[in-house]
């Protein structure tokens, strides 16, 4: 049967292996000869650590409550840029279109590899991950940097369970960053004036205690 006169031809998956094949690879192999324990502890916090980031999240607004409307906002704000980043990292997925290594290399991994059109670039999780420490960091200096090491230990998960290219995680750590700064450079011009208008409202005991 003829194609629709308007159907557009589907753009090939870009394959990600000439860039940094060998590391991936390298650290693939790494998880086969690492003790169970730690592969278990791996692939858990790679499937499950975004939870300690809403959790900071919630500990960082919970916080920024009792230092006024403007610092409460601001860690209000958090969520929505980690959301943010996801959207935009989604998108340039959808536009690069890169094959999983794992489909592109043919290796064992310790994840099962992702289906045909789960695209690998950039990282949703380390997007994610770095959009969230980064704008917890305009909240707290010290939650800021807990949430930066476990954004390393996201990314680096991600590549030793074999879902994920170096390059890959590395582009997600830039996605969040770049969001997550634009976003503070944003709500650092309007937050106190936003924050009195929301604390004349019924969602006051959202920005004070």
């Amino acid at each position: 049967m003829a194609a629709p006169p308007f159907a557009e031809a589907s753009q090939p998956a870009v394959g990600g292996s000439s860039l940094d094949a060998s590391a991936y690879t390298t650290v693939v192999d790494l998880s086969h000869r690492a003790p169970g324990w730690l592969d278990g502890a791996v692939t858990a916090w790679s499937a499950y650590g975004l939870v300690v980031f809403a959790a900071l999240m919630v500990l960082g607004w919970w916080r920024a409550r009792r230092a006024g409307p403007g610092a409460a906002l601001t860690a209000l704000a958090v969520p929505v840029v980690a959301v943010l980043a996801y959207a935009v990292d989604s998108v340039l997925k959808l536009v690069v279109r890169e094959d999983r290594p794992c489909r592109s290399l043919h290796v064992s991994t310790l994840e099962a590899c992702p289906a045909p059109g789960d695209w690998s670039f950039p990282s949703n999780h380390v997007a994610i991950a770095a959009a969230a420490a980064v704008a917890l960091f305009f909240v707290s200096r010290r939650l800021g940097a807990l949430a930066a090491v476990a954004a390393v230990a996201m990314a680096a998960s991600r590549v030793w369970i074999g879902v994920h290219y170096p390059h890959d995680v590395v582009a997600g750590a830039v996605v969040g960053t770049l969001v997550a700064l634009g976003a503070g450079g944003v709500l650092k011009q309007s937050s106190r004036a936003l924050a009195r208008r929301i604390a004349a409202t019924r969602l006051r005991p959202l920005l004070l205690p």
